[in-house]
């Protein structure tokens, strides 16, 4: 059966479903809340991980569904719910409520534009797929009591029905024309057979048992260990090797040789929407692609002036060549690259008062991307903290290939990522009191643009004393406006995967493993690495509207309190919220 009918039949049932509800709400305050408490029900429902982590346990015996038919009715339900939000009379709404309707109105319309497009299909990236959902399942799921262990052996014997929905909808997806290119996917089958092993005890999956919680008998252990060892030898093992067969000899082979999103079936208006979820804003590709030119050749002035300053004898290229090839600039083993990283977020944790009032309680911990993944993908990444309190946040810092991981961007990504980037950000939002889809969600651009933005106050926090550490910050901020050429080039423009690579190494200082793995990301992934740059020159105008209209009055620690104190907004909503501040703030000086 294929996604149009499943959809129709199931919209279907999700009106009817609907009409007979409607009569039962009785203010538009009331309605809207029992709408928001059953959207989030639901919402736990399809993400039962999401569920356990945020100490919801209703979900516990399983994982998500990936079929065709779940996507389907997923897509009805949040016609369905569309429909129910836009018969409450938003004008009757009170100042704080009338902003959650039109963030989950937001939410729930870009929901359903998608639903023509074959998203659903493209379970796979460069980066991730069914199997690492799988084998990250140790790290994102709590392990302290007996149900805990209970539910994540139940969830084990559930991987054969998850990775055999996989590969149905991954087959159709080739089918219909949604696949990935070909080229950013070389190496991938590699990073799901890493887990097809000899034996349970050499798997991940056994990892959560490899020490007795004292919560938990002797004798209970030995039992729920034998059982978790016979559930990877029974039931994951052979999925994971049946999936690594299937990615080898069907999905693999059925991939596109083009590389744009505009190759997808109705690839134009695919990739147009896609730049306006990811960026919030109504620009369009070309001016898109202009802004990234425009902030590219900004950024290489800046550039120029610190190699003047460092006195280098040579001219831009030398200079690259030089970052990219002294040892100096490298750390000689993964321990000496962790160690930097962790005495830079150290330094960050403590210079966080200077710019900010209100800081996140939730901890987070600096640990090694994992392995399997680890040569292909990017620099870094973060983890958000589990919404219960049971797992701090994770910055994930790549330890491969450690000539192509220079020490001297270590301040511009750890400032990013962690504190006061990402960490900071995302864990204050799940503190926050809002509605649950805004605390656990939000928009990219403006948790990428955070991200950006919070690069920049490392000038403010003591970072980017050494000029070297100052290029490499420069560098980021290049990289990103870079993803708005390349993004746009790639996949509405016909540039070729080397066209992009050329592109980065022409005027960043990331290394050249690194720029391999970043175009391969925004092939796989198009849009995402717009919202970055898009994001953060918003807040940044915003920031110096303040600080002209508020001139001596302006508080920075003030002004970045209320730019997250709502959580991850559109750019919209961020700027008719700042600006209403400002005025605010006027009258509080007085």
């Amino acid at each position: 059966m294929g996604l149009k009918i499943i959809l129709a039949a199931a919209l279907s049932a999700a009106s009817a479903a609907f009409a007979s509800a409607a009569s039962a709400q009785p203010d538009a305050a009331g309605r809207l809340q029992r709408l928001m408490d059953e959207h989030w029900a639901w919402t736990l429902e399809q993400r039962p991980i999401l569920a356990t982590s945020l100490g919801v346990r209703d979900h516990d015996d399983r994982l998500r569904s990936v079929s065709l038919e779940a996507a389907a009715a997923r897509d009805a339900q949040a016609a369905a719910f569309l429909e129910r939000l836009e018969a409450i009379d938003a004008a009757a709404l009170d100042p704080a409520d009338r902003i959650n309707y039109d963030l989950l109105r937001l939410d729930l319309r870009t929901d359903v534009e998608a639903a023509p497009y074959g998203m659903e299909y493209l379970l796979m990236s460069n980066r991730s797929g069914p199997h690492t959902f799988l084998a990250r399942l140790p790290g994102q799921l709590p392990f302290f009591t007996m149900a805990d262990y209970e539910s994540y052996i139940a969830r084990l014997g559930d991987a054969p029905r998850y990775l055999g929905e996989a590969q149905q909808t991954l087959r159709a997806g080739a089918a219909a024309g949604w696949t990935q290119p070909c080229e950013p996917m070389a190496g991938v089958e590699a990073s799901i057979r890493f887990h097809v092993t000899d034996s349970a005890d050499d798997s991940v999956f056994m990892k959560p048992f490899a020490q007795k919680p004292d919560a938990i008998s002797a004798r209970d252990w030995r039992g729920l260990r034998r059982r978790a060892a016979r559930a990877v030898e029974r039931d994951v093992l052979p999925a994971m090797a049946a999936f690594a067969d299937f990615y080898a000899e069907e999905y693999a082979p059925a991939c596109r040789e083009d590389l744009g999103a505009s190759g997808f079936p109705d690839g134009e208006a695919y990739y147009a929407w896609r730049a306006k979820v990811f960026t919030t804003t109504d620009m369009s590709v070309d001016e898109i692609h202009d802004l990234g030119l425009s902030e590219v050749a900004r950024i290489r002035a800046e550039m120029m002036e610190v190699i003047g300053e460092v006195e280098f004898d040579g001219d831009f290229k030398a200079f690259q060549t030089f970052l990219r090839t002294d040892p100096q600039f490298y750390a000689g083993t993964p321990e000496e690259l962790v160690a930097a990283v962790s005495v830079i977020a150290k330094k960050a944790d403590g210079a966080m008062p200077l710019v900010f009032g209100t800081l996140a309680r939730m901890p987070y911990t600096v640990q090694p991307v994992p392995a399997d993944i680890a040569e292909g993908t990017t620099t870094a990444y973060y983890e958000r903290p589990a919404g219960d309190g049971t797992r701090a946040g994770v910055y994930r810092i790549n330890t491969s290939l450690l000539d192509q991981r220079p020490l001297f961007e270590l301040e511009a990504l750890g400032l990013h990522e962690a504190v006061p980037g990402h960490h900071h950000q995302i864990a204050l939002s799940q503190e926050l009191d809002l509605p649950p889809f805004r605390r656990y969600g939000g928009f990219t651009a403006f948790i990428e643009g955070w991200g950006l933005y919070a690069e920049s106050l490392g000038l403010e926090m003591g970072f980017y004393q050494d000029p070297y550490s100052n290029f490499g910050r420069l560098s980021y901020e290049m990289w990103r406006a870079c993803r708005l050429v390349v993004d746009t080039g790639l996949h509405a423009k016909g540039w070729t995967k080397q066209q992009a690579v050329d592109f980065m190494a022409e005027n960043t200082a990331l290394s050249l493993h690194n720029i391999e793995a970043e175009v391969n990301r925004y092939i796989t992934g198009p849009g995402q690495a717009l919202a970055y740059k898009v994001g953060e020159l918003k807040m940044q105008a915003l920031r110096d509207r303040a600080e002209e209209e508020l001139g001596a009055a302006f508080d920075v620690r003030r002004f970045h309190d209320a730019l997250l104190g709502n959580g991850a907004v559109p750019l919209s909503f961020l700027e008719t919220h700042m600006d209403a501040w400002i005025e605010m703030e006027k009258a509080r000086t007085r």
